[in-house]
């Protein structure tokens, strides 16, 4: 047993966690949640166009479709050129480049993961970013930098929104239709829609009855508030205002609107854990004297860290290396071989193989000492956290809301947010947190918000209440993908995901998926989409060199695959169940699909797994012809 002396009691907070998530648990899961259409269509709308682009209806053909404008649908195109294929054709619904970053220009948006390893290309644009941590304005303009760079705009369809891809076997072309009349027949599509870009809204009862202004973090009106992404929130002087959520978007934009109105009432399930961000200007000759290859070493040893992989040295050292060096660190020392599977199997980041290969055999003969390790790890986050508590104490003047703002869940239910202006804002006269102890608002009238039979008049609801997670496939992305015989993603995939490395689906030939499912996930996103791209454009050169017009993935490489992922799959489910409800817990009701799941061995490993597939160069798994 451990016997080290804590400034807390292990098991009072393990009590205290276990209240806070069951009073928050809800039978309705993701059904808590409406769609954003009807009243609320105009939420999906696109409020930074300056016009409405008028041309006439496109016919014709290409060979490859991008589909979405985002990182990972420039990344696709950037590999592409790269490799030579030069014949492609974005479409992307907004108005320009950045997809996610492009929606989301609320007052104070920024990137949470330093900017040096989560923006691409660094190395072959030569762009500095100003701070560590990068803002969304920034972000957006290094958005148009890399399609300036790489002509991507002359190969775009911008405000175009595609509403189906259907195959044509005889033709053996991919027909796709916007939302403009376009019928574009491609001969390969890349599905890259991103896996964070509708709006979600809370289903409360009387959201229609508002009669007030409304809108969605990710569609932020500057028409009505005034100012811009870095505050100025002019408009919002003689208003009373509304936020509801207060996950990472509300983190960044509350100081921002609590600085500006004229009230701000804040209503909170859970609380957000918030440390210190530190955010630090960037040293141009730091960036000028690096060696060939160093974004890459610096984003693998990042991924590194955040699977507990040892490194000889952190090289980003933040927030988010410092929770893992925290977690990690001593148990490695006592454990350094052994011990790490054990500290995967324990913080979620192992898989079902691992455990079943190596652990399981570790436990039977030293049980005792893995127990220990998993005493051990759970005391450093409790450490963690009870660090994050107290800066709640030390920051928020009034000792109830200070006691609200404090987030009783493990370090990696929720994403962790790093801020220093957030605590802050709640000592200011004008703002209000209205802690609904997990419940959420009780009703929405014409004049305002009602919790606890208290009615919070307003004159503007902004709901920070993030993105659709879970939800079909084709109704995230905005249209349907119908393959071979007429049979759609949404079918093929209503038991459960089904593909080969996550990037080919048997019966949607010429047709890549770009995203997490089945495939590796890191925190820089970025990375993994980077990753992607250069596999597409390896294939791509492969399917050249044989001079083949159509592949597939076979049916026992799917297969395989699917029991890959499920014999991988990450062993969460214990400390899913135990975590506060939210996007990463399928709001508290656990996937019980394990195909669902993302590769369990990691990023690394999974980048790694890839690599070795391109170098034998026979494509193998996919059908060629």
């Amino acid at each position: 047993m451990n016997t080290t002396v804590h400034n807390f009691d292990p098991q009072a907070l393990a009590r205290k966690y276990q209240e806070e998530r069951d009073k928050r648990i809800r039978a309705d899961g993701n059904d808590q949640y409406q769609e954003v259409t009807g009243d609320f269509a105009y939420f999906v709308e696109d409020p930074y166009i300056d016009s409405t682009l008028e041309r006439d209806a496109i016919e014709e053909e290409v060979e490859v479709v991008i589909i979405g404008g985002g990182f990972g649908g420039m990344l696709a195109a950037v590999r592409l050129h790269e490799a030579g294929f030069e014949d492609f054709r974005i479409i992307e619904k907004g108005g320009d480049f950045g997809g996610t970053w492009y929606w989301n220009r609320y007052p104070g948006a920024s990137c949470d993961i330093e900017s040096y390893v989560y923006l691409p290309l660094l190395e072959k644009t030569g762009f500095v970013p100003q701070q560590k941590y990068t803002n969304a304005s920034e972000t957006l303009d290094y958005c148009n930098i890399i399609a300036e760079k790489y002509r991507l705009h002359e190969r775009s369809m911008l405000q175009t929104l595609v509403t189906s891809t259907d195959w044509d076997e005889d033709l053996g072309r991919w027909m796709v239709s916007t939302n403009r009349q376009d019928r574009i027949k491609a001969r390969y599509v890349v599905h890259s829609n991103g896996p964070l870009n509708r709006p979600k809204l809370p289903a409360i009862r009387g959201i229609n009855d508002f009669t007030g202004h409304t809108f969605h973090t990710s569609r932020w009106d500057y028409s009505y508030t005034g100012g811009d992404a870095q505050g100025g929130l002019s408009g919002l002087a003689d208003k009373r205002v509304a936020i509801i959520g207060t996950g990472a978007t509300a983190v960044q934009c509350v100081p921002h609107v609590g600085a500006a109105a004229q009230q701000l009432y804040v209503f909170q399930r859970t609380p957000s854990s918030i440390d210190v961000r530190n955010n630090q200007a960037t040293d141009p000759n730091w960036m000028n004297t690096q060696a060939s290859g160093w974004q890459n070493e610096r984003r693998r040893n990042f991924e590194s860290i955040m699977t507990g992989a040892p490194v000889k040295e952190d090289l980003v050292a933040d927030g988010w290396t410092e929770a893992f060096r925290l977690l990690f660190g001593s148990l490695r020392d006592k454990a350094p071989s052994k011990g790490r599977m054990a500290m995967w199997a324990i913080s979620g980041v192992a898989s079902k193989q691992l455990y079943q290969q190596g652990l399981k055999t570790y436990l039977t003969n030293k049980a005792t000492q893995y127990m220990n390790l998993a005493e051990e790890m759970e005391l450093a986050d409790y450490q963690k956290m009870e660090q994050v508590r107290a800066r709640a104490d030390q920051v928020v003047e009034d000792p109830d809301t200070a006691e609200a703002l404090k987030p009783y869940y493990r370090q990696f239910c929720k994403r962790p947010c790093f801020h220093d202006e957030y605590l802050p804002t709640f000592n200011l006269p004008n703002v209000t947190l209205v802690n609904t102890d997990g419940k959420g608002v009780d009703l929405i009238t014409k004049d305002g918000i009602v919790f606890d039979g208290k009615e919070y008049a307003v004159d503007c609801i902004i709901f920070a209440t993030g993105f659709e997670v879970g939800t079909d496939y084709s109704r995230r992305a905005g249209y349907q993908i119908n393959g071979v015989d007429g049979l759609s993603i949404s079918d093929k995939w209503a038991d459960g995901l089904s593909t080969f490395h996550g990037m080919h689906v048997r019966g949607f030939p010429n047709a890549f998926f770009f995203g997490p499912a089945q495939s590796g996930f890191t925190a820089t996103y970025t990375y993994s989409l980077d990753e992607q791209s250069v596999h597409l454009a390896h294939i791509m050169e492969g399917l050249k060199e044989r001079g083949a017009q159509r592949i597939e993935a076979s049916e026992a490489a799917e297969r395989k695959w699917v029991q890959t992922i499920i014999e991988k799959a990450r062993l969460t489910a214990d400390f899913q169940e135990k975590c506060t409800p939210g996007y990463y817990n399928n709001e508290g009701q656990v996937n019980t699909k394990p195909q669902n799941n993302m590769y369990g061995g990691g990023p690394i490993e999974f980048f790694s797994l890839m690599e070795k597939w391109r170098a034998k160069g026979d494509l193998s798994g996919l059908e060629v012809r």
